[in-house]
């Protein structure tokens, strides 16, 4: 094979089916066949044109998953036949001041992977080693790609909490973060308040492993957290800045709100409720490769899985839209091995 199909966007989702070269990776880089690639919200940087120029054609995705096939010069560790995965951030430098530190999510040299730089929704995909995740052999491609982003999230946001086991953890909104974050925090270990509005989805998040179920429509949070006698931390995963807010109430003294969920609207802090009982909001932003295989491995040993609606890479515009409508229950991921 000389070529391979992807498909790439310019402007403002616009989708176009195309024929690539197939190029041998470049130093410190691998080449890899996709087998699955998730279909995430962050997509949007890409496909809407939200980054510095979208005239230039990038291919979207990235919480692809593969089949290592070529290796590039100076790659060490990694061997043609391994399946990997390569989530949001696509390898740090190594060599800028926060790698110097070991903060690699911060690294200021970083590919965002389907961003701007090419990602999985195409039949091939190349990626700085750097960025590489081992897949475990008790997760299949289909349902690793959503934890490459979307669980790495969460598991690195209820690595946050420290507490005793049995501590109350709530998780607001049981979308495509909640649900999983729900799971993350029962089989670690904690007591779990699912925050949502409305009383659809308290019987979902029952069967994720929540104890509680509160409808924001119905009720304060805040008092409804106290009542159950407060949180040590709130995981908000709502993209809503206002819905966060009345959470800091219900934290118990020192409790952390923690915030995933991108908003495009402030946090309005009442300073007496952060003040008063030290309580703090932090952000969590993904996780390094190694935090991802812990998330991945974690996520086989205890059975955490991702809600997923599977469509052919053909379809990738439709699975898209799709994932936009806000219908999808939870994650959608294209499948490229049945092809």
């Amino acid at each position: 094979m000389s070529t391979y199909r992807a498909f790439q966007v310019t402007g403002q989702a616009h989708f176009e089916l195309v024929e690539r070269p197939l190029l041998e990776p470049p130093p410190g880089q691998v080449r890899f066949r996709v087998q699955s690639c998730g279909v995430c919200h962050s997509d949007v940087l890409a496909v809407e044109g939200q980054r510095p120029d979208p005239h230039l054609p990038v291919v979207p995705g990235h919480e692809a998953v593969g089949v290592i096939d070529a290796i590039g010069a100076g790659v060490t560790g990694w061997q043609v036949g391994d399946r990997v995965g390569v989530g949001f951030l696509g390898g740090h430098c190594g060599v800028c001041a926060s790698c110097r530190r070991g903060d690699f999510v911060n690294c200021s040299d970083q590919p965002w992977f389907g961003t701007n730089t090419d990602g999985g929704y195409a039949e091939v995909a190349y990626a700085r080693a750097s960025g590489l995740v081992r897949i475990p052999d008790g997760i299949d491609s289909v349902a690793a790609s959503p934890l490459l982003c979307a669980g790495i999230t969460t598991y690195n946001a209820v690595q946050l909490v420290h507490a005793a086991p049995d501590s109350l953890v709530a998780v607001q909104g049981i979308g495509g973060l909640g649900h999983l974050g729900v799971q993350y925090a029962h089989k670690l270990g904690y007591r779990v308040a699912a925050i949502a509005r409305g009383t659809d989805k308290a019987a979902l998040a029952a069967e994720l492993g929540a104890d509680h179920y509160i409808d924001s429509a119905a009720t304060d949070p805040a008092e409804a957290l106290q009542e159950l006698g407060g949180a040590e931390a709130v995981v908000a995963t709502a993209s809503s800045g206002s819905s966060m807010a009345p959470l800091l109430a219900g934290l118990k003294p020192r409790g952390q709100l923690i915030v995933v969920g991108v908003a495009g609207d402030p946090i309005p802090v009442n300073t007496v409720d952060l003040v008063t009982a030290s309580r703090s909001i932090v952000g969590s932003l993904t996780g390094t490769p190694v935090e991802n295989e812990d998330g991945m491995n974690f996520s086989a040993a205890h059975g955490v899985a991702a809600m997923t609606e599977v469509l052919p890479f053909d379809e990738a515009p439709k699975a898209y839209a799709r994932m936009m409508s806000g219908d999808a229950r939870f994650r959608v991921v294209l499948d490229m091995q049945d092809r």
